[in-house]
């Protein structure tokens, strides 16, 4: 069957990888792509907000499935037109991609299910969300109530920056219409883990729980991102608390959505906290994580182009899933300015990194002119190495990252908690 993948990214890269594998696979299309994906699947220059020309590429090449992998095509509809056209999707619609698309709702669809969450208000009005925050006393968490690329999330550390972050988001724009609304919340102690699942709107199979860290420096100093590393499985999610959040978590969130009449199919996300009162929900998602997929991806040792047929078909209860014991770690090289604008157009040596065994580079913001390889965005790769324990996995991932040479290149040195150098430069 040919496959049409929307998205240019790292996510995409790693998904379109594991496409290529299924003996199922014909033709692989990827709208935009980068300079990596072309390596295996034929890039297509159609942005992936594009929903017309996506729509009509789909129709005239006679694609047989899409996999919409970005939150931002998904919240505006891009499987319902695809649907609309007759070819089956692997995301969910727009009125489930809501779940991402407003946090709002989410923190309302777990409030109205008993789904177990940190305490919250939503505002829309700039002035009254100060007035909360000077009343409260007690730490507070300020989001942008709609997609803002990871970086619409302030993790406030006094009153003062919680207010700074509602001016910000809500009186200077810098998320445009997701600031129409914020969502204050109270802020959760404990350690994060973040848990992907395939579901059909009835059954839910999590995937190798990860750990991402978001922070752009060493140490979790530094602004938010959208990701500078995982590492997988996460460390501390035994067996038990597993169970706990499939449990209380996972399993209503999927009947709650059903229940809403937005049943959820394709990839569901699980930003969570493990806090002395047990885990509870920071964030949903709507798409496979980005660098989250990277490393967990890679563990997988199914076919992921029948698990994605049979989420659509909603069948998943008789798709084969399985993944590796080994670990994985996913270390993430972004430009200089990263998460600030970032110049781009620098040339690229891998240096041989994609040889070292179970290292693999997925390119996340990269293009090609000619034979040359150059940088195209704030993270540019995402080195992923896996091997049988977390630490043989960080060093291969650390000895790859390190080959790989461009002008301003950074990359955290303690990505998994590795003992390793400080931020690089060259």
């Amino acid at each position: 069957m040919d496959v049409m993948v929307i998205g240019g990214g790292g996510r995409e890269h790693a998904i379109v990888s594991r496409l290529a594998r299924s003996p199922r696979a014909g033709r692989l299309y990827v709208l935009p792509g980068n300079g990596g994906i072309g390596r295996c699947a034929e890039c297509v220059p159609i942005g992936s907000e594009d929903l017309e020309a996506i729509v009509g590429f789909a129709v005239e090449r006679g694609v047989d499935f899409a996999v919409v992998a970005p939150d931002d095509p998904l919240v505006m509809g891009a499987v319902d037109r695809l649907e609309e056209r007759g070819i089956p999707c692997f995301g969910p619609n727009a009125a489930a991609a809501a779940i991402e698309g407003s946090k709002a709702f989410a923190k309302g669809l777990m409030r109205k299910y008993g789904i177990p969450t940190a305490p919250f208000e939503v505002f829309e009005d700039a002035e009254r969300a100060m007035a909360y925050i000077a009343a409260a006393n007690r730490p507070l968490v300020v989001k942008a109530d709609g997609l803002a690329r990871g970086k619409g999330v302030v993790v406030a550390e006094d009153a003062d920056e919680a207010a700074a972050a509602v001016v910000s988001i809500m009186k200077d724009r810098v998320f445009g219409r997701s600031g129409d609304r914020v969502l204050i919340e109270e802020r959760l102690r404990g350690l994060e883990v973040t848990l992907l699942a395939f579901t059909d709107g009835r059954t839910i199979v999590p995937m190798v729980s990860s750990m991402d860290h978001k922070r752009a420096f060493d140490g979790d100093a530094g602004p938010n991102t959208g990701g500078m590393g995982v590492v997988a499985p996460n460390p501390h999610l035994t067996p038990e608390l597993m169970e706990v959040c499939t449990r209380t978590i996972l399993r209503p969130t999927v009947e709650a959505m059903r229940a809403e009449g937005r049943p959820f199919k394709g990839c569901l996300y699980f930003g969570l906290m493990l806090t002395e009162d047990g885990p509870q929900v920071i964030e949903y998602n709507c798409r496979f994580g980005d660098p989250e997929a990277q490393a967990v991806l890679p563990l997988l040792r199914s076919d992921l182009l029948e698990i994605m047929v049979a989420v659509r078909e909603e069948r998943l209860d008789e798709a084969d899933v399985r993944f590796s014991q080994d670990a994985s770690c996913c270390v993430v090289l972004a430009s200089r300015e990263y998460p600030g604008s970032c110049r781009t157009g620098f040339e690229i040596d891998l240096g041989g990194a994609e040889d070292l065994p179970g290292v693999e580079v997925f390119h996340a913001g990269t293009r090609r002119e000619g034979d040359r390889l150059l940088t195209a965005g704030g993270r540019v790769l995402d080195v992923t190495a896996v091997a049988p324990t977390p630490g043989e996995a960080r060093a291969r991932a650390y000895e790859a990252a390190k080959r790989i040479r461009f002008e301003g290149v950074r990359f955290r040195g303690d990505i998994g908690g590795v003992d390793g150098e400080r931020e690089k430069v060259f």
